[in-house]
């Protein structure tokens, strides 16, 4: 439904986009460019209340460099960087997706994220509303052109003689250009400094730069402007695009806070000096950045959820038995990715195998011949989990007994029955997973306990489960932020 609506948006927005042309007696200064008037007053909620709260939420946005699934995976340069940020402060991450970029500042303001990890521009009026960290990295703005349609049969100079080789060529002309961006912000400044009218069309602020170059490349619009980062991505690929025109000098980007976190600031600024040291950053920026080809094999893949919309090529199946389920497909998927990495030949040491990684003797007992085959796979696991489920009818919590079904699918069910009964002997709630069942699991894998007179199962490699548990679950979050919409 999101990608429907998200086509039905960009239809719509360049049908009114062609009647908006601005003119010189245009308010050209406006310094609410990524979100709406309005703001709310920033909430009191420092580092210090972070740490305390124990999780880091941060605000991305879905797209080919910055966050996005790829085979169920979470990659994307915020992304991996957010997670060595929450590593350095001792936290976990949480993400809020945005869908719009006027949505920023409120979801900011509010306490709904503690930062925006997108690499905004700084620029004075946006240091007027927020805080901005040391740059991640520098880039500038480009022109993202098309070159004529018979550019590979024309000789270089006959193809420079279409192109815009210099901003100034721009009088007269129509640019393409997201509301509330710093590009929209970069064209009025230009007209300042060229003393001509470029006219512009402006298109909602839920349509992506990326959204925008592809509208170039199919010649339903004539000009963008993108950084150049993400221009050359794209102009990897489309190589009918020209996107060497600078619109811009080199410019900071950054992540964005509220202006009342300057211990936050100063932690993110330390470790973004730090980090930018270390081999990791250079890593992760060349694989987004630098290494084209590869990100653009994701893009046009049919595992780029972004794109397709789905997270496997599994999915319909894993909707069908995710019906017998008292919990949402998304949480079988992320169960699936846990088990296999969506591999139907996947074989772990202990000769568990395909999707649900089923061993021989449990594949045995629920008849199941081909356990390679994915509808038998998930027909045999999801019966298995039902099972487990029905096990665990004295846990009255439904989101406990979730954690209590996972955590025996893994390490089985007499297992957790044993940590269970070893909650009891310590005197912890029994009901209760987080740091109660799960704390005696961890404790089988020594001897001292797992050798107990009431404890009937014996050795448990703990972390295993425990880790099972709340790796599924922090996914599932993260599958759940990209269906938002639709469930």
């Amino acid at each position: 439904m999101y990608f429907k609506l998200r086509t039905i948006a960009l239809m719509v927005s360049l049908f009114v986009m062609s009647c908006g042309h601005i003119n010189e007696s245009s308010d050209i200064r406006d310094p609410h460019n990524f979100y709406k008037k309005g703001l709310s007053k920033p909430i009191a909620f420092d580092l210090d209340k972070i740490k305390a709260r124990g999780t880091l939420r941060a605000i991305v946005f879905e797209g080919p460099t910055s966050y996005f699934l790829y085979k169920g995976q979470p990659m994307g340069f915020e992304y991996e960087l957010l997670k060595h940020f929450a590593k350095y402060l001792d936290v976990d991450l949480k993400l809020i997706v945005a869908k719009n970029f006027d949505e920023l500042g409120e979801l900011l303001n509010t306490g709904e994220g503690d930062l925006i990890a997108h690499g905004f521009t700084v620029t004075l009026d946006r240091q007027k509303s927020f805080l901005f960290s040391d740059y991640l990295y520098l880039t500038k703005q480009v022109l993202v052109q098309k070159k004529p349609d018979n550019w590979r049969t024309m000789k270089l100079h006959e193809i420079d003689k279409v192109l815009k080789h210099d901003p100034i060529h721009l009088i007269g002309d129509t640019v393409t250009i997201r509301d509330h961006s710093s590009y929209k912000m970069r064209l009025e400044n230009l007209m300042n400094e060229i003393g001509g009218l470029i006219h512009m069309n402006i298109v909602d602020s839920a349509i992506s730069t990326d959204e925008l170059i592809h509208l170039v490349h199919n010649g339903d619009i004539k000009y963008t402007i993108a950084d150049n980062t993400i221009a050359k991505v794209f102009a990897y690929h489309f190589k009918d695009l020209h996107v060497s025109t600078p619109i811009s000098f080199s410019q900071r980007a950054s992540w964005v806070l509220r202006k009342n976190t300057s211990k936050l600031k100063a932690a993110l600024d330390q470790w973004i000096t730090s980090m930018k040291k270390r081999t990791d950053y250079y890593v992760i920026y060349n694989r987004y950045f630098k290494n084209r080809s590869s990100i653009l094999r994701h893009v046009e893949s049919d595992y780029y959820f972004n794109r397709t919309g789905q997270i496997s090529p599994y999915d319909d199946l894993i909707k069908k038995y995710a019906e017998k389920l008292p919990w949402d497909w998304i949480l079988l998927a992320s169960q699936v990715y846990q088990e296999s990495r969506f591999d139907p030949n996947a074989k772990s040491w202990a000769r568990a195998h395909g999707l649900m990684q089923i061993m021989p003797s449990t594949a045995k007992e629920l008849g199941i011949k081909n356990t390679a085959n994915p509808e038998e796979s998930l027909k045999g696991g999801t019966s298995y989990l039902l099972d487990l489920w029905k096990a665990w009818t004295s846990i009255p919590d439904y989101n406990e007994r979730i954690k209590f079904t996972l955590a025996s699918y893994n390490a089985g069910l007499y297992h957790i029955k044993d940590a269970v009964q070893l909650t009891k002997i310590m005197g912890g709630n029994p009901m209760l997973w987080d740091d109660h069942v799960e704390q005696a699991v961890l404790k089988l894998t020594l001897k001292k306990y797992y050798t107990l007179p009431d404890i009937k199962y014996g050795y448990v490699q703990g972390t295993e489960p425990v880790n099972y548990v709340k790796d599924i679950l922090k996914r599932h979050r993260l599958y759940q932020s990209f269906f938002e919409e639709d469930i």
